[in-house]
């Protein structure tokens, strides 16, 4: 006797809905730390933009390089804030990747406890079975024995 498990179908369906949610999730990962990192490297060179324009302060500098400075920053300050806007988007898609993914996860552990539980019910079965065909020739062999 082979087993089979009823749900064969749907616990592979769910192991594929799974696998999909972990591709999806890691590119969320993935995107969410391109972005940080590429908001990173404005902040920093903002902080170095600054402390340059510091120390040409102390210098002494033209009105006009000022002014270009200060444009400068000033545009900074707009990328910086767009890409804070695009970490907060890109955290909020892998926090929601993540959720999904752990439902997944959760829906795929419940078709194999499932199937861990079906297979012990069937293995049981069997040795029903055995057990009661090793009855069945025990009291045969009995019968044979006292009938002669």
């Amino acid at each position: 006797m082979n087993y089979h498990y009823k749900f064969e179908k749907v616990l592979t369906f769910k192991e594929r809905e799974k696998e999909e949610a972990l591709s999806v999730y890691q590119n969320a990962v993935k995107t969410f730390e391109e972005v940080a990192e590429e908001l990173y490297r404005l902040l920093k060179k903002k902080e170095e933009l600054e402390q340059f324009q510091a120390k040409k302060l102390e210098t002494g500098s033209s009105v006009q390089e000022i002014r270009h400075y200060q444009r400068f920053i000033i545009n900074m300050d707009k990328s910086i804030n767009y890409y804070q806007e695009l970490v907060m988007n890109a955290r909020d898609r892998m926090n929601w990747c993540e959720t999904q993914l752990i439902e997944k996860n959760v829906e795929v552990k419940k078709y194999e406890r499932m199937k861990i539980k079906d297979y012990e019910k069937f293995l049981e079965q069997i040795k029903l079975e055995e057990d009661k065909q090793t009855d069945e020739i025990s009291t045969l062999q009995y019968f044979h024995r006292t009938g002669n």
